[in-house]
């Protein structure tokens, strides 16, 4: 059975296009180097025609596939497991920019498009697509999709889902439901595109896209501020929300200790400010009526927050690269964390006005289980998800720490995160990750209408398995 499915995928992608020897470690080991699987076979098709083909094949075989885009997930999704019996679809051959229709201000696009790439062709139309992350240069927009995937932008233009105006999917039995035509009004029943995204790749291979798009602002500015504590650093946003509006498009925060960890990593990073301060925030303006209007509203808006002690001190960008350097320090804070080792890692959404009280409370909770803890805290607070990751006290080796305790931080984090209201998971996905933990934590009746959507498009399970569900 083995050997005629092998056969069967090589005749629909060609030989050269299905893997089954070698270091298969980009495709069978995830980003943090936390799960490594192995798969029976990495195949890369370059086409939809041929993704339909691989999943009728697989089908046949009852072989179960993982779809995998840039393979930059957080949280195990994206791999096989290591039964060496899935079929891994790689998706990174199909990056086609199919039709950018700037009338309609929108895009449709493979799904195995890097974001980047995305980014730049928009440019190249004189339009803006706005979803922006750390991982922009090797993520795929399929796994965008798949993980509904937020970034630097959401409190402006919203997440992937918003971000997407049709889909192409091959369903689990190979079939192709082409629903790319890029309206932004369609009542005629069930929405399957919002079905599709946010799924993980277990009910449906996205391969296509229309996304949307928007014009280019005129001026984009850049502060840096820091703040004495957060619930100053909220302040800050309610008073930037009030003085630009729309123009708002970035407001992240970021803790002490997450910039200590960039500076130890990366020590020849400018810092924006002489002086570090208990909490930065990175700021920007998207301004439609050019730069020197767009300064103005930073330089009001930065005077009252310092007259009313919401701002420690700030710096305004003064050129793109001063700007790019900011945004660099705040993209930085992963890669630095990954320098440093396995953290408990915690991608929560939260009430933006309930964030001071759960760090206050959870911070001290989790110091007083384990002394010395180093928590590090940044993240989208504009949209209220917050990026809240333990890491071990100095002198304990990360991953020890990470074995022996992660439950009981778990524990202590996500009963927080629910006594706020709040979410387990705001942009990252479940993955495997927190697939238990979204059984405990998702009201039973939720659960049973997630399983029975999976039962009807995927009867056989076939779709990434053990992911999610």
């Amino acid at each position: 059975m083995t050997t005629a499915l092998l056969d069967a995928l090589r005749a629909a992608v060609g030989a050269p296009n299905v893997l089954t020897d070698g270091d298969l470690s980009a495709w069978e080991l995830d980003w943090r180097r936390r799960y490594r699987g192995k798969a029976l076979a990495v195949v890369r098709p370059g086409s939809t025609h041929e993704v339909a083909a691989v999943v009728r094949a697989c089908a046949m075989a009852g072989t179960s596939i993982v779809p995998q885009g840039g393979n930059t997930g957080l949280v195990g999704a994206s791999v096989p497991d290591a039964s060496g019996t899935q079929v891994l679809l790689s998706l990174a051959r199909m990056t086609r920019v199919r039709a950018i229709d700037a009338a309609n201000l929108t895009m449709t696009v493979d799904a195995g498009c890097v974001l980047q790439a995305v980014q730049e062709a928009a440019d190249a139309a004189g339009l803006l697509f706005p979803l922006s992350l750390g991982a922009e240069g090797s993520c795929t927009i399929g796994g965008n999709l798949a993980t509904n995937a937020g970034g630097t932008q959401v409190l402006r233009y919203g997440n992937a889902r918003g971000l997407c105006l049709g889909l192409e999917v091959v369903t689990p039995s190979g079939e192709v439901w082409n629903g790319l035509a890029g309206l932004r009004k369609d009542n005629t029943g069930y929405d399957l595109r919002d079905l599709y995204i946010g799924s993980e790749g277990t009910l449906g291979v996205i391969t296509g896209a229309t996304l949307e798009l928007y014009p280019k602002p005129v001026a984009v500015t850049t502060a840096f501020a820091g703040c004495a504590t957060l619930p100053a650093a909220v302040g800050l946003l309610e008073l930037a929300r009030a003085r630009a509006g729309a123009a708002l498009t970035g407001f992240e925060v970021m803790g002490e200790s997450a910039l200590s960890l960039v500076h130890k990593h990366f020590p020849k990073l400018p810092r924006p400010l002489p002086a570090s301060a208990a909490w930065s925030v990175l700021l920007e303006i998207s301004d439609s009526e050019g730069e020197d209007h767009a300064r103005a509203v930073f330089e009001g808006l930065l005077e009252t927050a310092l007259e009313n002690e919401l701002i420690v001190d700030a710096a305004v960008a003064g050129s793109i690269e001063q700007s790019r350097a900011m945004w660099h320090l705040r993209g930085s804070i992963p890669l630095a964390e990954f320098e440093e080792g396995l953290s408990v890692k915690h991608d929560i959404a939260l009430p933006v006005s309930r964030i001071p009280d759960f760090v206050a409370t959870t911070d001290a909770r989790l110091a007083a289980a384990f002394p010395g803890v180093r928590l590090v805290d940044f993240g989208h607070l504009g949209d209220g998800n917050l990026h809240y990751n333990v890491q071990a006290p100095e002198g304990i080796a990360a991953a020890d720490f990470l074995r022996d305790h992660e439950g009981a931080i778990n524990e202590i984090v996500y009963d927080a995160v629910v006594a706020h209201d709040g979410s387990i998971s705001a942009e990252h996905g479940v993955g495997v990750l927190k697939r238990d933990e979204l059984v405990r934590r998702k009201p039973a009746v939720a659960l049973e209408l997630m399983r029975a959507i999976k039962r009807a498009l995927d009867p056989h399970g076939l779709l990434n398995p053990g992911r999610v569900l």
